[in-house]
């Protein structure tokens, strides 16, 4: 069995834990959290330590803390020569303290604590700095995921960048649609139709052929008549940018 252990405690943590704990080829040792109470409901007492000089000997550390805490958490480490992994998606491997064999293990994935996912579905971008470790973390990687993938720093950063767009900024337009409809008494539920049918259009069809709309047709009399809705001078500039930039999208075909 590969032995891990994870340092910290927010939702990839949380997640990557639960994931793990499910494996019959990896062990979970250990698990560092600051507030051990974050993650009792998941993990034995005697597997959870917050002092980082306890931690015990293991194959593969995984750190999984904020990505302004990474560069100090694994200089903290007093142990050399070990294989340590983040697992953000914008911080470069060499962030990483010198003294360790540096790695990352960044899952692609929108994650919350709240919300349960099939971890064979969540892509997993790998980089090392040597083949062996490499090979490890393959190993891993396989065990839990169906889609692994090898990736280095700067194509990382790449992908968090689009993740942001279609993930991040997706879903506060979901929220600023819904803000629409609860302003105008109608129910966002029925909305959500037309969301999952656009998410599975992307499945099967490259966006610029998905894309629909009045920006598409620059439909200029439906474009006015829903700015002249928007109350909100923030909802405004937000639609007039995406409108803009979907018409010169066409434009450019």
């Amino acid at each position: 069995m590969i032995s891990i252990s994870i340092i910290g405690s927010g939702n990839v943590a949380q997640h990557l834990i639960k994931t793990i704990l499910k494996s019959e080829q990896l062990e979970l040792v250990q698990v560092f959290a600051r507030n051990q109470e974050s993650i009792s409901h998941l993990v034995s007492k005697d597997k959870i330590t917050s002092e980082i000089t306890t931690l015990k000997e293991v194959d593969l550390y995984i750190i999984s803390v904020s990505d302004d805490a990474i560069s100090s958490v694994s200089k903290s480490l007093l142990f050399s020569n070990k294989l340590v992994a983040h697992t953000s998606g914008s911080v470069a491997m060499e962030e990483l303290s010198k003294h360790n064999r540096k790695a990352v293990f960044y899952p692609l994935q929108t994650l919350s604590k709240k919300k349960e996912i099939n971890f064979k579905e969540v892509p997993l971008c790998l980089e090392a700095e040597n083949e062996s470790d490499l090979k490890l973390l393959k190993q891993v990687a396989n065990t839990i995921s169906d889609n692994v993938f090898e990736v280095n720093s700067e194509q990382r950063k790449s992908l968090h960048v689009s993740a942001v767009f279609v993930s991040n900024f997706v879903n506060h337009l979901y929220k600023i649609g819904s803000d629409i409809c609860t302003e105008h008494n109608v129910p966002f539920e029925i909305l959500k139709p037309l969301i999952l049918e656009t998410a599975q259009k992307v499945q099967i069809m490259e966006p610029n052929e998905a894309q629909t709309g009045p920006a598409k047709r620059n439909d200029t009399s439906t474009i006015n008549k829903h700015l002249a809705i928007l109350t909100d001078e923030n909802q405004k500039e937000i639609y007039k940018i995406l409108t803009k930039s979907i018409i010169d999208n066409v434009k450019k075909l």
